[in-house]
């Protein structure tokens, strides 16, 4: 079944435009989660809405947002106040301006999408604006408006088609002085640096993303399929971390130990035990 967009409108530069639909460009739907049970019955647990000091339950038409400015103290919006002030989408991304992509921090990088022509007519006004993107090897900072924000994305031509990344604003991102400033000064020795650079050298290899594996992934899925076949579940043996003492002579031994790093194949798939598909398509209660 083909995915759904999250978002329909028009793709505009300068006089030049077209209609795209946006679609996530990744998911975790495929991901074992979890439903909470009740222990003794077996039945899944329902969560209720309830008043905080009456325990009472409180029925949807009765709840309004509210900004907490102190201690039990809210500042209640309504629902007409937020709509007065949201931005109003004009279904437009439109580009105003081109930047290098090497400027943009990878700490302001939220979530790409797929943008592609919606429909049979505008493939010509698409393929001009990728290509213009493309050939000035840039990415083209536009805003679109999703569930009511304003965002910023990134536009960047990608195979025949666009991506684009939702990126953060500043005010967003935590200043890293505020982490790194603690970290002391340490003078590493060229011979310190030389035996680090070996190891690096012995793990060096190319990104390919089809060599990773999600261990956690395929020890539920081992997991799962043991209970359906009600298996004995057995706790693996940990081994405990071994303890540095000396620097240089850690560094020397994985030299010696390390050797060149055996080449990693794809994972064999575990086959889902029936229903964890389903199920991994429901959040957890």
């Amino acid at each position: 079944m083909a995915p759904r967009a999250n978002w329909k409108g028009f793709l505009r530069l300068s006089l030049v435009t077209c209609p795209i639909a946006l679609f996530p460009a990744t998911s975790e739907s495929e991901k074992i989660s979890f439903n909470q049970i009740n222990k003794k019955t077996g039945h899944r647990i329902r969560y209720l809405k309830v008043d905080a000091d009456t325990g009472e339950e409180v029925s949807s038409e009765d709840i309004i947002k509210g900004y907490k400015v102190d201690t039990d103290r809210y500042l209640e919006v309504s629902k007409d106040e937020l709509e007065n002030i949201a931005l109003e989408s004009t279904r437009t991304i439109e580009i105003d301006e081109f930047v290098p992509r090497a400027e943009i921090d990878d700490l302001y990088l939220v979530r790409p999408y797929y943008l592609v022509p919606d429909g049979k007519v505008g493939h010509d006004a698409y393929a001009v604006i990728r290509e213009t993107i493309r050939s000035l090897d840039k990415v083209a900072l536009a805003r679109v408006v999703l569930t009511d924000r304003e965002h910023v994305i990134a536009l960047e031509a990608r195979d025949k088609g666009l991506m684009g990344m939702l990126l953060r604003y500043p005010y967003e991102v935590r200043d890293a002085s505020e982490y790194f400033d603690e970290i002391e000064d340490v003078k590493i020795t060229k011979d310190m640096l030389d035996l680090a650079r070996h190891i690096v050298e012995q793990k060096s290899g190319h990104f390919d993303p089809d060599r990773f594996e999600d261990r956690y992934e395929a020890a539920l899925q081992e997991l799962l399929a043991k209970k359906q076949k009600g298996l004995p579940i057995a706790a693996p043996k940990k081994s405990a971390p071994g303890n540095v003492v000396n620097l240089m002579d850690a560094l020397r031994a994985s030299i010696k130990g390390g050797g060149q790093p055996a080449p990693a194949t794809k994972p064999t798939k575990t086959k889902k035990p029936a229903g964890t598909k389903a199920a991994a398509k429901r959040k957890a209660g």
